[in-house]
């Protein structure tokens, strides 16, 4: 019994090493179990698992310590597709989408959550860029948990190239890295990760059963089901 679970025990580890080495999302979210299974299996003690994570472990989701993967950064981006077509979406995320709200749009603060039509304007050069659609989301109440604000503008490339440039001559703004909105509503709690996987999933769905099931881990019933697992295997480890 002690061989088979010592064998346990190293498969185990072996393939959390995989796990965590594949994906850096999990190293950045939970450094402490992504430091035991990078340890030689060897070493990889059962206490000195639970000295590492038994901690986290216990806490329930919502009281585990954040991780300080981002710093004060602000983030742009076009959301909607690219290419020629009827609106394009900017979203720009962080601690200064409210400044950027202000200087684009010369003080113009909509209601939350009301789509209001404004002149946007270069707070530089001072000329028009377009007229549109302005969303502003105060945090924590907005996808990535941050302070968003959405701009839906004409989508051609010139309408789109040129808010873009006016947002990156923004102190404290910089372009958004692929996939940044959704890492921040991870680290903030808005979404888990069978949600994020979802969302892409969705994303790129092309048949409908795809589309369901992609819909409904994004709405979080992987997660649920993950969560069930954990709550056991925390009751039946955990000292």
């Amino acid at each position: 019994n002690l061989v088979t679970a010592r064998n346990t025990h190293y498969r185990s580890c072996f393939a959390m090493r995989r796990i965590f080495s594949a994906n850096k999302l999990f190293q950045s979210a939970f450094p402490l179990v992504a430091r035991c299974c990078f340890d030689d299996v060897r070493t990889c003690t059962r206490e000195r698992w639970f000295n590492l994570c038994g901690p986290y472990l216990r806490a329930s989701p919502s009281h585990r310590p954040h991780s300080t993967f981002y710093g004060n950064d602000t983030v742009f981006a076009l959301s909607s597709g690219r290419g020629k077509c009827g609106v394009a979406v900017v979203r720009v995320s962080g601690p200064q989408a409210s400044e950027a709200l202000l200087k684009i749009t010369a003080g113009v603060v909509p209601k939350p959550r009301r789509a209001v039509l404004c002149r946007l304007k270069d707070p530089l050069k001072g000329g028009t860029i377009d007229h549109g659609l302005v969303l502003w989301f105060p945090g924590p109440h907005s996808f990535t948990g941050e302070d968003c604000v959405e701009f839906q503008v004409h989508g051609g490339p010139s309408v789109v190239t040129s808010l873009l440039g006016v947002l990156g001559e923004l102190p404290g703004l910089r372009p958004a890295e692929p996939g940044d909105f959704a890492k921040r509503a991870f680290f903030n709690g808005k979404l888990d990760l069978t949600e994020v996987e979802g969302l892409a999933d969705l994303i790129h769905a092309e048949t409908e059963a795809q589309r369901k099931q992609a819909l409904r881990q994004m709405e979080g019933d992987l997660g649920r089901l993950y969560n069930k697992w954990r709550a056991d295997l925390v009751r039946v480890w955990l000292p």
